[in-house]
């Protein structure tokens, strides 16, 4: 066994070839499809696939070097979560900074003066085919009721959000405790206190 050059760790293209699909599901944005791939060993096997439009999360820090938070409830696991502004891609040809800045707006009142890309990660790839892009984003400024005009949460879950704001190194203790689990979170808290540490 041999190590991997720096040039190698990066993950590549692949697609087995698909024989057969259907959906026995399509939902309002998550939809279920079932395909028949064959393998390299020439075996035929079901492959269930949740289809998922992407998100983007947002990893904002004010000058304290504070993260923002969002409690939120999520019904599937039964808790109230602390995640960071995030939100589908659910408009045609937006750009992913884009959408990334109006889900702060909306879910936080907030806008950003500096947006750099953080990292991106497939959510499940066991399963899902959903995409995720974090970005930093600095210089923040809260939005007064008139800016934030029609950017406010939506409805549901999203109009109980509470805002927190905690140190990064806190939210890295956190995460590490295993206090905050939200996947999001965790990898754009990490790597925000990596890219901080000049990495």
């Amino acid at each position: 066994m041999t190590g991997l050059l720096p040039a190698d760790l990066r993950d590549t293209a692949q697609q087995w070839p698909v024989e057969g699909s259907r959906r026995p599901y399509d939902g309002s944005f998550v939809q279920v499809r079932e395909d028949e791939v064959r393998t390299p060993d020439g075996a035929l096997v079901t492959r269930t696939v949740l289809e998922h439009p992407g998100a983007v999360g947002v990893v904002a820090l004010d000058d304290a070097d504070r993260v923002l938070l969002l409690r939120q409830y999520r019904h599937p696991v039964g808790r109230r979560l602390l995640e960071v502004p995030a939100g589908i891609l659910d408009v045609a040809g937006e750009p992913a900074v884009d959408a990334a800045a109006r889900e702060l707006a909306e879910e936080a009142g907030v806008s950003a003066r500096e947006w750099s890309p953080l990292l991106e990660l497939w959510s499940s790839p066991g399963v899902s085919n959903e995409h995720w892009q974090v970005f930093l984003a600095r210089g923040l400024t809260v939005l007064s009721v008139a800016e934030r005009g029609d950017l406010t949460p939506a409805q549901h879950e999203e109009a109980d959000l509470e805002i927190v704001w905690a140190p990064l190194d806190e939210a890295v203790r956190a995460v590490l405790a295993g206090q905050l689990c939200d996947s999001m979170a965790v990898a754009g808290i990490l790597a925000a206190a990596v890219a901080r540490a000049g990495h």
